[in-house]
């Protein structure tokens, strides 16, 4: 699978909100912090001199998510605000695998791990600078898991851990208490994510590790080691699962989540999930996805509240995190491609590869040059049966390339960029033709 790199966020937010004194307060405001450690602790601390912080994240996957996504740009707040970050990919952790509620996860062979790890790096690495004082490092906890023994492992970190404490953190309680229980393999997953956090604290000073809230019981887990072996206190901040005002887990749609990998959610598809946001969600996200201001975003909100049929908040939402994540080009290329498909903008001009993923998310069918358009309305599903074609051709409702269709016997011609056609019937309803030419 082609990885597509990201455009670097930085291109895009070159500045934290300066009506923030301390991004601690901007964190808050744009309710990021869910759970954390001492919170006076941390607005101090990050108010203060320069400090390493962290993130993980286990290549359990091919690309990483919206969820992912919350956690890189928390990373990218705070390194605006001179703190030096360190990207961690788990190529020891995700060999094992966080404890998920329901079952055990099934194991990946070390060689789709290793490719996974080399995939997360380049998207991580798209989200932070590895300029100046406060630049970048990228970590794999394999570095200091894969030369520990068993024995110096279970000697060296083992014994600072209660079975008792570890039985009640959240993700192994909800596995003891299934038909499925929990492997020691998952188990020890804590202890893992633990010893990360130690080691960083070793080696680079790292005082702070952020994560989403459902791994708190693993954040804890490294600074309490911590505490226990170094007599150090370290932080910990927990960030908010994003869920839709409906109360749906947020970035998933049937089991299937929202990637940032464009081979695998299409910038088409992604700008889409954005402009689909409901009107009850939409300033969250601006605040937890977005680098725009505090008063840009209160002004956005101003609007859903009296001119929500404009949709401006889920335009510019849409336009930001896109812009974000594939870059302005990808961006601006998959809005003419909205727009000209509902009849604002001019098809033709549309860059092919665009224009494909577009009609991929529509209905859509693969046609030759032979088939009719009263075929291609069957095939594509627009309509039931040939009859009905017919009837729809002849009372002027179908368009070819935004052309009306008079004749029923018409062929589809694949005329636009890339060989494709739109098929529509109607004012709104829109079908994907791929023509084959036969050669």
């Amino acid at each position: 699978m082609k990885r597509v790199s990201a455009t670097p966020v930085s291109a895009t937010a070159p500045a934290n909100d300066p009506t923030f004194e301390n991004v601690w307060d901007e964190l808050v405001w744009r309710g990021l912090v869910h759970v954390s450690t001492d919170q006076e602790a941390l607005r101090a601390l990050l108010a203060g001199d320069p400090i390493t912080y962290y993130c993980g994240f286990d290549p359990t996957a091919p690309s990483l998510h919206l969820g992912n996504l919350v956690q890189l740009l928390t990373m990218r707040r705070i390194q605006l605000a001179g703190h030096r970050p360190l990207g961690l990919v788990g190529g020891s952790t995700g060999l094992v695998g966080d404890p998920r509620p329901t079952a055990e996860r099934t194991l990946n062979t070390r060689e789709t791990v290793a490719e996974w790890v080399d995939r997360l790096r380049g998207q991580v690495e798209q989200y932070l600078s590895f300029d100046g004082d406060n630049a970048a490092r990228i970590v794999n906890n394999l570095d200091w898991t894969a030369p520990l023994s068993a024995i110096d492992f279970l000697r060296e970190i083992g014994k600072h851990y209660r079975v008792g404490t570890m039985i009640k953190k959240d993700a192994v309680a909800a596995r003891l208490n299934s038909d499925a229980g929990i492997s020691y393999t998952e188990f020890s997953y804590q202890i893992l994510q633990g010893l990360d956090f130690l080691e960083l604290y070793r080696q680079y000073g790292c005082v702070l590790q952020t994560g989403g809230s459902d791994q708190w019981g693993n954040l804890t887990s490294g600074t309490d080691l911590i505490h226990r072996v170094e007599g150090a206190s370290v932080h910990a901040i927990g960030t908010p699962l994003i869920t839709n005002s409906d109360g749906t887990k947020f970035g998933k749609s049937e089991g299937n989540a929202i990637w940032i990998d464009a081979g695998m959610t299409s910038p088409y598809a992604f700008y889409q999930f954005w402009l689909n946001t409901d009107d009850g969600d939409v300033v969250e996200r601006l605040k937890v996805f977005t680098f725009l201001s505090r008063a840009e975003i209160e002004e956005y909100e101003r609007l859903v509240e009296v001119e929500p049929f404009r949709r401006e908040a889920q335009k510019r939402l849409a336009l930001e995190v896109t812009s974000t994540v594939h870059g302005p080009d990808a961006a601006a290329a998959v809005i003419a491609a909205s727009e000209a498909l509902f009849g604002q903008g001019d098809l033709t001009a549309l860059d092919p590869a665009t224009l494909r993923s577009a009609l991929e998310e529509l209905p859509h069918a693969e046609v030759s040059l032979e088939t009719t358009v009263v075929q291609a309305l069957v095939e594509t599903g627009l309509v039931a049966s040939l009859s009905e074609g017919r009837r729809a051709v002849a009372q002027g409702g179908v368009s070819l390339d935004g052309v009306r269709v008079e004749d029923e016997g018409a062929l589809v011609t694949g005329a636009l960029p890339g060989g494709v056609s739109v098929l529509r019937r109607g004012k709104k309803t829109l079908a994907g033709l791929f023509v084959s030419t036969g050669r």
